[in-house]
């Protein structure tokens, strides 16, 4: 009896607290959350998979944006994802995941100019089918839209108002036609695009001045109006075309040729003393600092700065050397085999070179970044320029060239005959895609960022010489006047046969195209 007395109090005790109002509630929202994690457990997880993120939504892609992701609220069916995802146009890839994130991978830049649409419906998560009360799994329908830049080109014009400043085209617009960029008292000598093409670094001397024969080299930078809204960066306002910012001026020293790094952020240019012409060499301009001589080398000629952002090849002496922005970071490697940098790959794998042999003849080589070399052509001609195809083939990178040569033909006057043509690495096979006229003194060559066109020129020089302002070649002759042709590429077929392919004249005056990245 006892025993029971003292079992008695304690629930004596808490039928006496839940007379506490506040108890009531506590106990009563205890039970309703035990009730609710019941019928959860009864009924099963009715929330529905869908797309939490897509990296490319409403983005401007361009052809170093490689791959989009794709974010997940719940582990998904991988199979079931990867056999209804479509893209319209369709762009083929690779499929990689990493839990919740797939990530598709191109297998060649998208073609410029074009609209795309993402859908993805009847995909299914992982746990589909595994509980017999699971009434989620099918994902909600999501559909996005994308965008590849617009299809855009600057040259240097050279008729009327055009001649000697930047002209913009824009072949993505309804109504394509000339904008100048730059104004008319400065003739442009040389230009590279911004990788975001909102912008142009340029070369330029005053009119009035080369009207008396003074040449003085500036160094600008001019938007282009594009305003591409990439993947990974904030949405920004849109510039106008023409803007024009002063980088560097003459002051004691003459601007000679400059590179800017793929990067956009490192400018080098070829600088001598006006009044000291032993005082020559490369500077440099790291973004948001001043220019500085680069301390680790001597005078030297032409110059490509690498895809790495923290080197270049320069030609000194008898050879090529690679020389470190920061020295402190390799030294100087010297290359004694090598006359000329031609270019280099996208991913800094690979870069071709050329040398000349004593037979009067030139090789073209192939140099990985392990330092292993290929002899990949030898012609009686001249190497002009090349550019390694952004398309894949087969799967495999970097397979493709395409070049601009010449070659000697056996007449009593000295004349070579240029012509555009495809070197495949793999086969060593070279292809002639279109023979050029055998008068022209300066040719450009400019392949589009995803692979599909070639723009080049046919400049006309005078033979009087010309007038002091205007614009020149690489040769120093004055051009009086300019073609601007567009030739379309196709791939090549396994039996190495090709379909016949034409240059489109373009209504425009000018030289020295080059594509907007």
């Amino acid at each position: 009896m006892k025993e029971l007395q003292l079992f008695s109090q304690p629930l004596l005790k808490i039928l006496h607290r839940l007379k506490q109002p506040i108890d009531r509630v506590a106990i009563s929202l205890i039970c309703f959350l035990t009730i609710l994690m019941g019928l959860l457990l009864l009924t099963g997880d009715t929330t529905s998979p869908k797309v939490r993120e897509f990296s490319w939504q409403n983005k401007e892609i361009s052809a170093e944006d490689t791959g989009f992701l794709l974010t997940f609220n719940r582990p998904m069916d991988q199979k079931s994802v990867e056999d209804n995802l479509r893209v319209d146009p369709p762009l083929p890839g690779k499929f990689s995941w990493a839990g919740r994130r797939m990530a598709y991978t191109l297998m060649a830049p998208a073609p410029y100019g074009i609209t795309y649409g993402l859908q993805l419906k009847d995909a299914k998560d992982k746990f589909y089918g595994e509980k017999t009360n699971s009434k989620g799994g099918v994902i909600e329908p999501f559909n996005g839209v994308f965008r590849s830049r617009d299809r855009a080109f600057v040259y240097i014009g050279v008729k009327g108002e055009e001649e000697g400043r930047l002209i913009l085209v824009n072949l993505s617009s309804k109504e394509p036609k000339p904008i100048a960029l730059t104004p008319q008292d400065l003739v442009v000598m040389d230009f590279k695009p911004y990788p975001k093409g909102d912008r142009v670094l340029f070369s330029a001397s005053d009119r009035a001045l080369m009207s008396t024969g003074t040449l003085q080299q500036e160094i600008f930078t001019v938007t282009t109006g594009l305003n591409p809204q990439s993947p990974g960066e904030e949405i920004i306002s849109n510039q106008v075309a023409g803007k024009l910012e002063k980088v560097l001026g003459s002051g004691d020293y003459q601007n000679l040729k400059f590179d800017l790094s793929s990067n956009g952020k490192i400018i080098v240019i070829q600088r001598v003393n006006k009044e000291k012409p032993a005082d020559f060499g490369p500077w440099i301009i790291e973004e948001g600092e001043f220019p500085r001589r680069l301390e680790n080398t001597e005078q030297g000629g032409d110059f490509m700065i690498r895809p790495d952002h923290k080197s270049m090849v320069i030609s000194q002496k008898q050879g090529l050397s690679i020389i470190h922005f920061n020295p402190k970071e390799g030294e100087v490697v010297f290359l004694p085999k090598f006359a000329q940098v031609l270019g280099f790959s996208r991913d800094n794998s690979a870069a071709v070179y050329v040398k000349y042999n004593t037979d009067y003849t030139r090789s073209l080589f192939l140099v990985n970044n392990q330092g292993l070399e290929q002899e990949m052509l030898r012609i009686p001609g001249s190497i002009i320029s090349v550019q390694f195809d952004p398309r894949d083939t087969e799967g495999v990178k970097n397979t493709r060239l395409y070049c601009l040569l010449t070659q000697r033909l056996d007449t009593e006057k000295y004349q070579e005959q240029p012509f555009i043509a495809l070197l495949d690495l793999a086969k060593k096979t070279l292809t002639p895609l279109l023979v050029l006229p055998n008068n022209q003194p300066d040719i450009h060559l400019s392949l589009s960022p995803d692979g599909f066109a070639l723009l080049f020129d046919q400049t006309i020089t005078n033979k009087n010489g010309g007038e002091m302002d205007q614009p020149r070649g690489e040769g120093g002759n004055a051009i009086g006047n300019s073609r601007l042709w567009l030739l379309p590429l196709v791939d090549m077929s396994n039996d190495g046969t090709k379909s016949e392919i034409k240059p489109e004249e373009l209504p425009f005056a000018g030289f020295h195209p080059r594509w907007i990245p």
